[in-house]
């Protein structure tokens, strides 16, 4: 490994340590809508400063945040994994190779619609969560390949209860892929069963917005 590519290495390393303490906090506030204003300030952080950041080159001068809307408990839930039909898609990345994903649960959200869950089924194992709204790609909206809400590899993970067979899903946390910033990322974007069809107005909004 080059120089170059071990300093890469440690600075993802760096920025996965540091999205695991952020949604450590979060998870630890007194309050959501407390939790959500850490989150906001830290993710737009590490977005305008860290070496890892996805924003390119170019635009991080002009960085000013992600847009993102006020909080809103009504669109946060606490739902149980109810089963799915099995099902898997393969995700071929130019760094990692294909990866596969396995259908293991989807979740109902009252009012908004059904989301499948993911697992990924590679070393680590892990939760996957993506969600596209029907703001998404419209002018001010949300990206157009749709948002993640919990991708656990990652840090992303708001709270589950294995013994209630529950998990955490708060809209307002739906945050933007690192594609959303540099087209030269490779992200695992919505399935089908991960795309709504409601107007989902809360979270991170699209980076041109």
């Amino acid at each position: 490994m080059t120089p170059t590519a071990a300093r890469t290495a440690l600075d993802v390393v760096d920025w996965r340590r540091r999205v695991f303490a952020l949604y450590d906090a979060v998870r630890a506030a007194p309050d959501p809508e407390t939790g959500h204003a850490l989150w906001q300030r830290g993710r737009d952080d590490l977005l305008a400063h860290h070496p890892a950041t996805p924003v390119l080159a170019d635009d991080r001068a002009a960085f000013g945040g992600v847009p993102v809307a006020p909080y809103d408990l009504s669109w946060r839930f606490e739902v149980e994994l109810q089963p799915a039909e099995p099902g898997g898609f393969e995700f071929a990345t130019g760094t990692d190779g294909v990866v596969p994903f396995e259908r293991i649960a989807l979740v109902e959200l009252p009012g908004v619609g059904s989301l499948d869950v993911w697992r990924l089924t590679t070393y680590g194992g892990g939760l996957f969560i993506p969600v596209r709204d029907a703001l998404a790609g419209r002018p001010g909206g949300t990206y157009g390949g749709g948002r993640y809400l919990v991708d656990t590899i990652k840090g992303a993970d708001l709270g589950t209860d294995g013994e209630a067979g529950t998990i955490v899903l708060d809209l307002n946390f739906a945050y933007n892929p690192s594609c959303a910033y540099d087209p030269a990322w490779a992200c695992p974007l919505a399935q089908p069963g991960n795309v709504l069809e409601v107007e989902v107005p809360v979270g991170e909004r699209s980076a041109g917005a």
